[in-house]
């Protein structure tokens, strides 16, 4: 090959090379994935699994920008993004989608799962696979289900032992109809607020407590302006991943299969990795000095808002759901 033909053919190559990478980042999606936790809780953890998951099964053709901490608004507020589609896909908790899919909120009932292993075989089962497709509305689909576990109360008041202990206290919660009616039949006073605003109200007192898993209170700093911990385990809460469903569709059949794939190996990771750690998180409360009742009569709480609170699920959308939930085995 003489000097002309070989500079001709190196060209050719280079203008090849250019339009192959042109061609690559025409093709490449990217999305943007809000949420209201710190980077620091195992949700937010997950989610960069997540990310790196669909990376890795769409050889970059689909990549997930992660925006915590509230950056794109509160839960609500990015939840309204997305079914808009001025936000691509958000990891929301599950009492946050009742206010347009109210049958999800069953799964919010206080004292309904009997442990972590009963709540998985739920979620990840046919009840849980029927019941969740009432999420899909409203220009939303659901992609997969991670964890935020199950709910304690803490506050600056005093013990939690009994349910008379809760009497009086303001408690910051979600708006979800079930969490608010079982505090208001303990006699507490039920605030409901954006997760993003909670820290500040506790350490200011406009509320006394709140209620969330372990996990997430120590990594929201939770026990900086608490002193006490009760491990009521009064409800599990799921976090729901969800992608506003003209973006979804867009998405080729592979690559929608890649997103729903990673969000399940991410779930088991973390589901591992909470299971690992909430005991170091409940230590670190304790040698921040709050102190921590780890026997509440669950027993007296169960009795004052299991059925109370699941009677008004019942009158609305009937027994049959709750009743294969409870009977899971």
């Amino acid at each position: 090959m003489n000097r002309v033909a070989l500079l001709a053919a190196l060209v050719a190559v280079v203008a090849l090379t250019q339009s192959a990478a042109i061609g690559t980042a025409a093709a490449q999606t990217k999305f943007r994935l809000a949420h209201t936790v710190n980077t620091e809780d195992s949700m937010h953890l997950a989610m960069v699994e997540f990310s790196k998951k669909v990376a890795a099964r769409t050889n970059n053709a689909v990549q997930i920008d992660i925006f915590p901490s509230g950056q794109l608004g509160n839960d609500v507020k990015v939840l309204e993004g997305v079914r808009l589609g001025t936000i691509d896909m958000v990891l929301g908790g599950n009492p946050f989608f009742s206010s347009f899919a109210p049958e999800v909120n069953v799964l919010d009932l206080p004292y309904l799962f009997r442990d972590y292993e009963h709540v998985y075989k739920v979620v990840d089962g046919p009840v849980g696979t029927d019941l969740l497709r009432a999420v899909e509305k409203n220009g939303m689909k659901l992609i997969g289900v991670v964890e935020i576990g199950f709910r304690n109360i803490t506050n600056n008041k005093r013990p939690v032992k009994t349910p008379d202990d809760v009497k009086g206290l303001k408690v910051r919660t979600t708006p979800n109809p079930a969490h608010l009616a079982a505090w208001r039949m303990l006699g507490a006073n039920p605030v409901p607020m954006p997760f993003t605003e909670v820290y500040l109200a506790l350490k200011t007192g406009a509320v006394d407590g709140q209620e969330n898993p372990v996990m997430l209170m120590h990594a929201m700093k939770f026990h900086e302006v608490q002193k006490y911990l009760s491990m009521t385990r009064h409800a599990y809460t799921a976090a729901h991943v969800v992608i506003n469903l003209g973006k979804y569709q867009a998405l080729t059949p592979d690559q929608q299969k890649a997103m729903h794939e990673s969000v399940r190996e991410a779930a088991t990771w973390q589901r591992k990795f909470n299971r690992d750690r909430e005991g170091q998180a409940l230590a670190a409360m304790k040698a921040a000095g709050v102190v921590v009742e780890e026997n509440p009569d669950h027993e007296a709480f169960r009795k004052v808002v299991g059925e109370a609170v699941a009677e008004d699920y019942v009158k609305r959308f009937g027994r049959e759901t709750l009743e294969k939930i409870r009977n899971t085995r």
